[in-house]
């Protein structure tokens, strides 16, 4: 069964090497593309992503960017295609409007991203629900396979 969706993954600025190779990894599984937007917190030949990514990791398609300018300089996508993760948005993930050619943009572990994106794009964030005061927030390459996932079934369901 193979997935023929577009959309694609983005992670500006990872920082922990294993969450992208595990994401690298889900990708791989979905047939998606990773996007890398700099700077990252480590060496993308680092051992440790190409450990969680394992023997799948050569099988990543991954474009990089120097910076979210050349991202959308070299992406070209429309504002309704661009959809932002983050903790305390408001808005659930399940919400979005997902289409076969959208983004799903993540940020760094430990800083999310930039505080200018809440406002310039205050309409493109969501969120996954957290019900425990015991949680600040939760892994990204959890997040982030979930997201890919309701993305694929809102596609299908739409389809």
């Amino acid at each position: 069964m193979e997935n023929k969706t577009q959309f694609k993954i983005v992670l500006h600025a990872p920082e922990i090497p294993g969450n992208t190779g595990s994401i690298g990894r889900t990708c791989v599984a979905l047939n998606l593309e990773l996007i890398l937007i700099k700077p990252y917190g480590f060496d993308i030949d680092e051992k440790a992503v190409r450990r969680a990514g394992l023997d799948y990791w050569k099988h990543v398609k991954i474009k990089e960017y120097d910076s979210f300018d050349h991202f959308l300089e070299g992406e070209k996508p429309a504002l309704n295609k661009l959809f932002f993760f983050e903790n305390a948005t408001g808005t659930p993930h399940y919400d979005g409007s997902y289409t076969e050619d959208c983004y799903l943009i993540f940020g760094s572990e430990t800083k999310g991203l930039p505080k200018s994106f809440y406002e310039t794009y205050k309409d493109q964030m969501f969120e996954l629900p957290m019900y425990s005061e015991h949680i600040r927030s939760l892994n990204l390459s959890n997040v982030a396979t979930t997201v890919a996932y309701e993305c694929i079934r809102h596609i299908n369901y739409k389809n």
